[in-house]
């Protein structure tokens, strides 16, 4: 026998094909193992007509790979009879034995002993009779485990099984052992697998809201195009509840889903922290949502959303996630049809909870035209058009039913605008990017009705005009580097640039239109430019260029481009302020630096040149080095009276895995304002073999009403994780 050359496998090709059948089929690839595992030894072939007779090797075809210590290859057939430390892997399946016949293009296998895994399911055997292309394996005296150990604590042993991979497993006498006694004995047994599986889920714990608790849930699995999960809950201090979700998986009429969910709650007062409010809270609470989403044809979206809850702390009080999502959640539908160059929306927004403010839309109509060239012209045209009837409905929250309390503020009008713009983007020196632009708006707005409305129909026309400058330009240093930053090869891009944007006195000020699309606080700096601020109902007069500064530093790294430094700078140049307004906007910084690929650290800031004041700050450094543990540190500070009441907050959150069974994740927000550690979670995880579990310790103190504690106890079987692998660990 001849060794297998030593840098590149050997790759025959059965050399008695035809021409067609050459072109058709995938070639068969082997070589010595020690070319895919360097500390194998090296291999050896022998070459007789379309038989090799090979040592140490691997083979490969298609997304089959087997290596063998001894063996023998086919080349016409596929045929491969290997023995020694036999290893095939599959797609996502890996089967081990002595000896293994198996043919690579019939997909067929036999083996006297065998053993095989895919998470979350491993099994031993023989007899192993394997029809893969059917994809379908059947053996005798099988041993079948979810736990990932040599010594499974949890097993069935069965005398015959069959296995269709990600879809079910079937036994027959089988018997269940836990810790080596025999526990259960199944005439016929018949399990689902991947995902899809029915089974329970409890959560047990302890809260000082609730009392001890108990959450179960049942996830079902009707077919692929139906699914859901039953609940039933219990809490001490709240009573029952329970409820249902239901998934439909409709093709290309999309995804749509429901949930329902109902308390009767015997304290209902209990979240309120002692303060008393201009609400009521029934006993009876309820939770409806109802989302769908689809794309049934080409280009064309349909969305819809129902939010529907029996008063305004319900999310607060027990759907803790929802409610830090989004504490006022919207219900609306919308379709959307695009083009190349156009598009076209129509949404409507009904008011289904009277305690919030709402806006309805009944319905906006809108009409856009992405920026495109004229034909035959150098200018670019793009619009926005639309048409409504808007209803602007304030909260109504001193009773259940806040309607019977006479009427509030509302007002309800038609408004139709239309916005149209040209551009000429030009290119000087071959680098200096200049766009100037011209456009106008026009917006029609009907009789205000409604107990708030006093605005007559009105007419409202404005002109804007500006320009955009802007260029890039990069440098490079093939030989830098530097060992503490990680640095090999070194690019800066820089990416200056200047917007001027000019809006003379509209004809109709803001303070004389119906507020539907007001401008509202942010934390950013809001664009300057028509179209992009769509705060259609407040635009005002303007004069004003907007600068900005973009530096990029890019390296190599693990042989990929990776961004070292991400810095964005923006400031606004106000030539003639408004009422209100100073000179100059605040400085707004964004920064993103990685100076090594485990370490990032993140920058937001806002600061006030005119009053030399900080409005808001952001900082975050996380530290991922690998995976046994990865720590975040950061800094959230808002001034008091820039956007609300103000915030100085410094959070930590610490994941470090102890050992292949035990994890410890640590979290804590500490408000520096009034020195009180306000959010504290420690969490131990414990891997046990077939399923993880996790040991929750909660303190709460938000400064208003007692101190929450939790604990709580999550357990999760390994076939069907609740949560995904890393879900826990820290990421920037």
């Amino acid at each position: 026998m001849r060794r297998f050359p030593a840098i590149l496998p050997l790759t025959f090709l059965a050399l008695i094909l035809s021409s067609n059948a050459l072109a058709q089929e995938q070639p068969i690839q082997f070589g010595a193992l020690n070319q895919i595992l360097p500390d194998a030894p090296s291999g050896a072939a022998e070459l007789q007509g379309n038989i090799v007779k090979a040592a140490h090797f691997y083979v490969q075809y298609s997304n089959s790979v087997l290596t063998a210590d001894s063996g023998t290859i086919n080349l016409q057939t596929g045929e491969v009879q290997a023995d020694g430390h036999v290893r095939i892997a599959q797609g996502q399946m890996i089967w081990v034995g002595d000896h293994i016949n198996y043919n690579f293009k019939t997909r067929r296998m036999s083996s006297a002993e065998f053993r095989a895994g895919r998470p979350p399911l491993f099994l031993e055997g023989r007899d192993l009779h394997a029809s893969l292309s059917n994809n379908t394996y059947s053996a005798r005296r099988v041993v079948i485990t979810t736990d990932d150990a040599s010594d499974p604590a949890i097993l069935i042993r069965a005398s015959r099984f069959r296995i269709v991979p990600g879809k079910y497993v079937e036994a027959w006498n089988a018997v269940l052992y836990v810790d080596g006694v025999p526990s259960f004995y199944f005439p016929y047994y018949h399990r689902a697998l991947g995902a899809r599986a029915n089974h329970f889920s409890f959560l047990p714990g302890y809260r000082t809201k609730f009392g001890p608790y108990l959450l179960t849930s049942y996830r079902w699995y009707w077919n692929n195009a139906v699914d859901g999960v039953v609940r039933a809950d219990y809490r001490e201090r709240r009573g029952g509840a329970g409820g249902a979700n239901l998934n439909l998986h409709l093709n290309r009429w999309g995804e749509a889903s429901f949930l329902y969910y109902h308390l009767h709650d015997i304290n209902p007062y209990l979240g309120t922290n002692g303060v008393p409010g201009t609400f009521s809270i029934p006993r009876d609470r309820q939770r409806f949502r109802f989302a769908w989403q689809a794309a049934p044809f080409t280009n064309l979206d349909v969305k819809a959303l129902v939010n529907y809850q029996s008063d305004p702390l319900l999310l607060h009080d027990f759907f803790e996630g929802a409610y830090t999502e989004n504490p006022q959640p919207r219900t609306f539908a919308e379709i959307n049809r695009h083009w190349q160059n156009w598009s076209v929306d129509a949404e409507t927004t009904p008011r289904v909870n009277d305690f919030f403010d709402q806006v309805e839309r009944l319905p906006d109509v809108k009409l856009t035209g992405w920026r495109q060239q004229v034909p035959y012209t150098p200018l670019y045209y793009e619009s926005e058009s639309s048409a409504g009837y808007y209803r602007r409905m304030f909260a109504e929250t001193n009773t259940l039913f806040g309607g019977t309390n006479g009427p509030g503020a509302d007002y309800a009008a038609a408004r139709a605008d239309t916005f149209q713009q040209l551009l000429l983007p030009w290119t000087f020196f071959g680098w200096l990017n200049v766009t100037p632009r011209v456009g106008g708006r026009f917006t029609y707005y009907g009789h205000e009705s409604g107990p708030g409305g006093t605005n007559a129909e009105t007419y409202r026309k404005i002109f804007n005009t500006g320009v955009d400058f802007s260029f890039k330009a990069s440098r490079l240093w093939t030989g830098a580097t530097n060992g503490l930053l990680d640095i090999d090869g070194l690019r800066h891009i820089i990416e200056p640039s200047a917007s001027y944007a000019f809006i003379p006195r509209p004809s109709t000020l803001p303070p004389q239109l119906p507020q539907f699309d007001p401008a509202s606080p942010s934390p950013l700096l809001l664009p300057i430019q028509l179209p992009d601020y769509n705060d259609i109902d407040s635009i005002d007069s303007e004069n004003v260029i907007r600068f900005g500064l973009r530096n990029t530093f890019q390296t190599k790294r693990s042989g990929q481009v990776e961004n070292l430094a991400d810095w964005d700078l923006i400031m606004d140049w106000r030539l003639h302020p408004t009422a209100g307004q100073s000179t100059f906007s605040d400085l707004f910084s964004d920064l993103e630096f990685r100076p090594r690929s485990w370490l990032t650290l993140e920058s937001e800031v806002r600061y006030d040149i005119g009053n030399a004041q900080l409005n808001l700050a952001y900082h975050q450094i996380t530290f991922t080095p690998n995976d046994r543990w990865s720590w975040a540190l950061s800094h959230d500070y808002t001034r008091a009276g820039f956007v609300d009441s103000g915030d100085n907050l410094i959070g930590s959150t610490l994941f470090f895995r102890l050992n292949d069974n035990w994890g410890l994740r640590a979290q804590h927000d500490f408000n520096a304002e009034n020195g009180r550690l306000q959010d504290q979670f420690y969490t131990l995880y414990r891997d046990m073999r077939s399923w993880t579990g996790a040991l929750t310790f909660r303190v709460t103190d938000n400064g208003i009403g007692p101190t929450d504690y939790t604990v709580a106890f999550a357990f999760s079987i390994k076939a069907h994780p609740r949560y995904a692998v890393g879900a826990d660990v820290v990421a920037p």
